[in-house]
């Protein structure tokens, strides 16, 4: 199921040529910025400094004329800078190392910034496809797979996982654009390889909750 890309891939995203009759119907990564506020909680951060900020000034001004008081609210402002800034830069180069890659046969998703592996997912393991869209037309198409097959460990397919599926790890097309488009691709191609068309549902449940 998964593959260490330690040589050069004579396709990117795949682990391999694919074989005779598998054809690559699309081929995407995730958004950077949908990914560093989903899985990273950017926003949840950046607030976080924001209201530090506005606590240091608050108590200060108490004691210290306001110029003084805002002037003592600026480390705080730096350090938040500086973590969003770390977030964002972790999800942009999670965004520039994957590849996600829909084939007539399986689901292929390649990750990881300094060691990479590649996760082969046939049709014929999956059971369901959860897709979660967003107002701007990302969205993240989480994976099901049959119970034979859910030994993933989430730490090491973090983050392209539905978030805090950890029992039974669902690996996931993270934040991609598009997403309602691809989900139905997947189930299309899903229903063409799989003889029960049925083995594979695409729904759109409530909203995944944030890491």
């Amino acid at each position: 199921m998964s593959h260490d890309d330690f040589a050069f891939d004579p396709i990117p995203g795949l682990p391999g040529i694919p074989p005779q009759g598998e054809e690559i119907l699309w081929q995407g990564k995730p958004d950077a910025y949908t990914l560093a506020r989903q899985a990273l909680s950017l926003h949840w951060v950046a607030g976080y400094f924001a209201l530090l900020t506005v606590w240091r000034v608050g108590a200060s001004s108490t004691s210290f004329p306001m110029g003084e008081a805002i002037a003592h609210g600026v480390p705080f402002v730096l350090a938040g800078v500086v973590s969003c800034g770390i977030l964002y830069l972790f999800a942009w180069a999670n965004a520039r190392a994957t590849i996600y890659t829909l084939t007539t046969h399986r689901v292929a998703i390649k990750m990881g910034v300094a060691l990479q592996m590649t996760l082969n997912l046939p049709y014929t393991q999956i059971n369901n496809a959860n897709l979660q869209a967003n107002k701007n037309g990302t969205g993240t198409i989480a994976l099901e797979l049959k119970d034979d097959d859910a030994k993933l460990s989430y730490l090491m397919t973090w983050p392209h996982v539905r978030p805090w599926k950890m029992a039974k790890t669902q690996p996931a097309l993270r934040c991609i654009p598009d997403a309602a488009k691809i989900a139905q691709m997947l189930a299309d191609a899903a229903e063409t390889r799989v003889s029960d068309a049925s083995t594979i549902r695409v729904s759109a449940p409530d909203a995944l909750p944030a890491e």
